[in-house]
């Protein structure tokens, strides 16, 4: 599989000069499977990059896979600036993969009249919300498998799995040691996330941050980096960067995290994800 960033910040878009190498735009990851099926996991500001390379491509991928982690404005305020679902022969598949999920798709709220000018109906490319069927499904020539974080107002993560033996874990907007009301504990994200190539996760805080920020729903660096050896994954990118980092703040979480794993996990190499990033996952 071919994995690329497209915006890798949380919260809120950081545009500006203190941001420019790790990028400003908010979470979208596009992975391109081993039959050339084109899945997309959250489309916050990033996915408005992603949209205009695919239609100066030429010809649209049909249909266009769409996983979002959840509703919070930084995973799906690029919606109404995704340029493929203003072209005719534009397919996007906006799939639920909890009923959770299910219910806010159907919601459309960025497209209600009142959030963004234009309306669903108004969309000249198919757009397609199929209603809750499961927690796996088959995308192409992979498989997709879903499981819930532990985050405010509930969010999915996923799993995709590919025909090569190839995998990718997406474990955004989840917090591995929550004061209360957990939901998927680190043993069961370990179980999902186990053997796989690559593990995006959300790394927003550093130790110092806490304990301020407990119960934000987002995870500390170093828990994030234990998770990835205890899953035995081959990479770990470092996600969802925190707005008020730049880049010499995350240089110093990228050294940090090649120092721990020297330390304790050393077969296991560690990144901080960055825009226009690509990676190609074997399996």
């Amino acid at each position: 599989m071919r994995v690329t960033f497209y915006g890798v910040r949380g919260s809120i878009a950081t545009p500006g000069p203190s941001t420019v190498r790790y990028g400003g735009n908010t979470v979208c990851v596009a992975v391109r499977t081993v039959d050339n099926t084109l899945v997309v996991f959250d489309i916050g500001t990033g996915a408005r990059v992603l949209g205009d390379e695919l239609v100066a491509a030429g010809v649209l991928p049909a249909p266009i896979h769409v996983f979002v982690t959840h509703a919070h404005w930084d995973h799906i305020i690029g919606a109404p600036f995704f340029a493929p679902i203003y072209k005719k022969e534009g397919h996007v598949i906006l799939h639920a993969m909890s009923p959770r999920a299910e219910s806010s798709i159907a919601k459309g709220v960025l497209f209600d009249g009142e959030h963004f000018p234009v309306r669903i109906a108004d969309l000249p490319a198919r757009l397609e919300r199929p209603p809750f069927a499961g927690e796996t499904m088959r995308v192409g020539s992979a498989t997709v498998r879903c499981i819930q974080l532990n985050h405010p107002g509930g969010c999915e993560g996923f799993r995709i799995d590919d025909a090569d033996g190839s995998s990718v874990c997406y474990l955004t907007d989840n917090e591995l040691t929550p004061p209360a009301g957990l939901v998927s504990a680190p043993t069961d994200l370990t179980r999902f996330a186990s053997g796989t190539g690559l593990l995006i996760h959300d790394a927003q805080y550093m130790p110092e941050d806490m304990p301020a920020k407990r119960g934000w729903g987002h995870s500390v660096v170093d828990d994030v980096l234990a998770l990835g050896r205890d899953a035995e994954a081959r990479t770990v990118a470092l996600h969802h960067h925190d707005p008020w980092r730049d880049d010499h703040a995350l240089d110093l979480i990228a050294a940090h995290a090649r120092a721990w794993c020297r330390v304790h996990a050393p077969a296991m190499s560690t990144l901080v994800a960055s825009e226009g990033l690509t990676l190609d996952v074997k399996p």
